[in-house]
């Protein structure tokens, strides 16, 4: 193996401290994360172990773990060392804390997640690792495999530690597209192959390649992939195969024959992944790979046991997880039966039980991942998501933006040729646009309540998106098939649009497309900028290492400006949106320059970045404040008075691209990286003294003052922008004391959104406020608990509602079931136990009113029997027999059977009656008088 260069890095846990100490001590605090979605591309992307499960970004795996106190999974850990997209992780069998990873870049990690810290590292392992698994019956040794072979062998430590190579497991005639150890039987492995087939290995035995393809292609040259591969976990040579086009099948790898073909309800379904349910013998589970429909199967029966569709979007990954979170529930004191059972057993069914009721469903909880991103974690047994995020991007995320009309709305634009809208309170996403543009470099949205986003491509040039209807609206070509890298829309000047690309040309045009400039350049434009306080003065950064201001009112199409120092290309500019006549420009040459128009001159030179600077930002309150994302991974915040960095961020796992801050929050801002997330950051507390002095009630000269005031060298940092300017005025024009509002409008300003304003809410609800001064959404955080009760009550009673519009709520709102069953569900936890059982009768489900109905009383549950003891009697149902018993409504029975000329039934109930048997109607009567008729046997003689 001298040709194998073998590292193993065994790091220092003080490097490890140290890292943690020096994100704990940034200023900066991260205050929200929009999680990357699950990856599409690779197969064995997610995995489990114990109370955690893991899932593959493109260069991150995200570990979630059971939080037993809220018995739900809670996002751990993000671990991001891959710098090429990460081919498979497996979760180490022996060792819980242990997992591996392989990537695009020929490198294995082991990680520890406990740590959260990488603990050994396998650099060129000659051919991409396309799968990966831990070596059953080996302590410390991890298998990889690229797509012809061979198989390599990693024992990590001890002294036969090394890479070896299997020695029949290579040479193979067809791709390999994973590859699983038998759990039991040391030695033995599987792979399956593209064209179909499987090859087995097993020392002591001959070896099988290319063995068992489906019989359809035995002759022919066609592929069918096989998509999942997991041994029978209750047989040492059972084995569960699934075909892209051919099913699924039991094989025996010993025998080489095929014990069952399992049969789908569609020919058009197609299975993506497959899982042994460990809880329940016999019983696995599959993910469809067009749409996403989970499909129940025991290996007794040829079709499934049961379907649910759970996405419109096909199964990329499923993973059955061995130790669910446990229900709180009385059912787990007692034994279940009929625990140890093979995997071919059946129990005889009830007569009363449907073939697929005889299965029942485990209590297990399933990890899903989409072809969409959208990872979840579904309860087999309760049929109900216990989370799911959906719509997460997948691939580098190069721009966000937030809304200047509505800051709660953040774009994104995504190399997986997507937007994405989201709600950064909740962190979900709610809009998403068509797809397939290629990779969107750039986003601009349209000033006002426009909502539209113009967007620039790799190779389909510039479009508008109408984000409430969900479709362009219009298409830019003039750039051909040359990348857009920037697009801007003018805030001052809502028809006007600006473009940037690979063909040397920034391009300014109408919204309806119409041209008005075309700014030739020496080279590629990446960058450009509308000035904030001239509408007609844009800059752009070039390749050719050069910023340039053009002046769009007069009909030249030569640069007013051209500023020169940069060593390398430049990237973005911006313009200061509170300094006339500043800008800033990133350049790949690792520094970020300021620029005075007005001097014609280079007043400073950022230094700090290792890398390319990409994302750029001025903060629109405190002048000199400027913030920047590079490709070394980290976010630097910078002093431009005297160019000191007051700070560096170093939790992105990949490049910055994207800088943006919130229009009406100027201390909060996102960023969005190659990592695949977006991150809220808070500034707040490089400020620190400026809340001081609002809190302490200092004079409005030390919170508010001019640009040359705050820009003096070591001056105090001083609110100069309009946010703060707008609260000023409002707070002038209320009289009396309002210490009280300036406290809550510039805790709302300076703080993250996500509960600053439900404090406020709180706090003004303990002084006394009316409650019609309330805001409409304040019951959807937390409310004062005086109101909890008057809410929720209401929330029923609109709920109720439904049932006096013939229509219901609209296409996409809940059905009138759905709505009546929440409401019951409300009335029914705030106590009220007799409306809770009228809603349930309304909705047909008798059975759950009669059973809470003596909570109300026995009078009352008298009364619903007689009710359903009369419909049953109208459907002339059997069914009624019990319900007039358990009453003592006796005569109503006779007559029932008489009716139906059953005489012998009813002499029979009559006499039952006579000998006291049956007790009478009145018996429980509150009235205090005993109707004599009630207990006269003459009646029933």
């Amino acid at each position: 193996m001298a040709w194998m260069t073998y590292i193993s890095h065994w790091f220092d846990e003080d490097d490890w401290y140290e890292g943690q100490q020096r994100a704990k001590m940034s200023h900066v605090k991260q205050v929200g994360l929009l999680a990357a979605g699950c990856q599409p591309w690779n197969k064995d992307i997610c995995a489990a172990s114990g109370d955690r499960f893991a899932y593959c970004a493109t260069l991150a795996v995200y570990i979630y773990q059971l939080d037993h106190r809220y018995n739900e999974f809670k996002l751990h850990a993000i671990m991001s060392e891959h710098k090429k997209t990460i081919t498979a992780i497996s979760w180490c069998p022996h060792n819980p804390d242990v997992f591996a990873s392989a990537s695009a870049d020929s490198l294995v990690i082991i990680w520890n997640v406990n740590e959260q810290k990488v603990v050994a590292k396998l650099d060129n392992t000659k051919g991409i690792p396309a799968s990966l698994g831990w070596c059953w019956n080996a302590g410390d040794a991890v298998a990889f495999v690229s797509h012809r072979g061979p198989l390599y062998i990693w024992t990590i430590s001890g002294p036969d530690s090394g890479v070896t190579v299997h020695r029949e497991a290579h040479s193979f005639l067809s791709d390999i597209s994973l590859f699983r150890w038998h759990p039991k039987k040391k030695g033995k492995v599987v792979f399956g192959h593209t064209d179909g087939s499987l090859s087995i290995f097993q020392s002591g035995s001959k070896n099988q390649k290319h063995v068992l393809r489906p019989e359809s292609l035995e002759g022919t040259d066609e592929e069918d992939p096989v998509t999942a591969l997991e041994w029978d976990p209750l047989s040492t040579d059972y084995l569960l195969v699934a075909n892209l086009h051919n099913g699924i099948r039991l094989v025996d790898s010993e025998s080489l024959s095929c014990i069952t073909t399992f049969s789908f309800p569609s020919a058009a379904a197609s299975v993506q992944c497959l899982a042994w349910v460990s809880s329940a013998p016999g019983m696995f589970i599959t993910g469809d790979s067009q749409v996403g429909v989970l499909r129940v199967w025991n290996v007794s029966r040829t079709t499934p046991i049961d379907n649910f569709k759970l996405k419109q979007t096909g199964f990329h990954g499923l993973h059955v997880l061995s130790s669910p979170p446990k229900k709180k529930s009385c059912s787990s004191q007692y034994p279940t039966k009929n625990h140890h059972t093979s995997s071919t057993s059946e129990a005889v069914p009830p007569p009363t039980l449907t073939q697929n009721q005889a299965f029942s469903l485990p209590p297990g909880h399933t990890v899903c991942c989409f072809m969409d991103g959208g990872v979840g974690l579904y309860d087999m047994g309760a049929k109900k998501w216990d989370f799911l995020r959906d719509l997460g991007h997948v691939e580098t995320i190069f721009d966000c933006k937030f809304k200047p009309d509505n800051p709660d709305l953040l774009a994104t634009a995504s190399f997986d040729g997507t937007i994405k809208v989201w709600d950064i309170n909740t962190l979900s996403a709610v809009y998403t646009s068509p797809g397939n543009e290629g990779v969107i470099y750039s986003i601009s949205w349209a000033p006002g309540n426009l909502n539209c986003i113009a967007g620039g491509t790799s190779r389909n040039g510039g479009f508008i998106w109408d984000v409430r209807k969900g479709k362009m609206i219009t298409r830019f070509s003039e750039h051909g098939k040359n990348g857009i890298f920037c697009i801007a829309w003018s805030h001052k000047d809502s028809k006007r649009i600006a473009t940037c690309s690979s063909d040397g040309f920034c391009i300014i045009r109408t919204i309806d497309g119409n041209v008005l400039h075309k700014y030739k350049h020496p080279a590629a434009v990446f960058g450009c900028d509308w000035s904030q306080n001239n509408k007609d003065m844009i800059a752009t950064g070039c390749e050719d290492k050069n910023v340039r201001v053009y002046y769009l009112a007069t009909s030249s199409d030569q640069p007013l400006k051209v500023f020169t120092g940069h060593t390398a290309k430049v990237f973005h500019v911006r313009w200061s949106p509170l300094r006339e006549g500043i800008l800033c420009s990133g350049s790949d040459d690792g520094t970020v320059r300021i620029w005075d128009y007005t001097q014609d001159a280079c007043i400073n030179v950022l230094s700090g970045h290792t890398a390319p600077v990409r994302g750029l930002m001025w903060n629109p309150e405190i002048p000199y404040l400027l913030i920047s994302g590079s490709w070394d991974y980290t976010i630097r915040v910078w002093d431009t008075r005297d160019g000191t960095c007051l700070d560096t961020v170093y939790d992105h796992g990949a490049d910055v691209y994207g800088l943006t801050c919130h229009p009406s929050r100027p201390f909060t801002m996102a960023s969005c990286s190659r990592d695949s997330t977006v991150r809220l950051w808070s500034l707040t507390p490089l400020i620190n003294p400026l809340q001081i002095n609002i809190i302490t009630d200092r004079c409005w000269d030390d919170i508010i003052g001019n640009t040359d005031r705050a820009v003096e060298s070591g001056a105090p940092p001083l609110l100069c922008g309009k946010v703060s300017r707008d609260i000023k005025q409002e707070l002038e024009k209320l009289s009396g004391s309002p210490q009280g509002k300036k406290l809550r409008w510039f805790s709302e300003f300076f703080s993250p959104p996500g509960g600053s304003k439900n404090l406020w809410d709180l706090v003004a609800v303990i002084k006394g406020q009316d409650d019609s001064l309330l805001p409409q959404n304040y019951c959807k955080g937390i409310m004062h608990m005086k109101h909890l009760i008057r809410f929720r009550l209401s929330k029923a009673q609109e709920l109720t509602t439904v049932k006096m519009s013939k229509f219901g709520g609209g296409i996409g709102a809940p059905s009138k079931e759905e709505r009546l069953k929440e409401a019951a569900e409300i009335h029914l936890r705030l106590g009220q136990v007799q409306r809770y059982c009228e809603l349930m009768v309304e909705l047909g489900e008798w059975d759950k009113a009669l059973s809470v109905a003596p909570g109300v009383s026995m009078k009352y549950w008298r009364k619903l029997m007689q009710r359903r003891a009369d419909q049953l009697i109208q459907e002339e149902n059997d069914d009624v027999i019990p319900y007039c018993i358990a009453i003592g409504d006796v005569k109503k029975l006779v007559s029932f059977f008489t009716s139906r000329g059953q005489l012998k039934e009813a002499l029979l109930v009559a006499q039952a009656a006579c000998e006291g048997n049956i007790q009478m109607l009145t018996h429980s009567t509150t009235s205090g008088t005993s109707n004599s008729a009630g207990n006269n046997t003459d009646d029933y003689n």
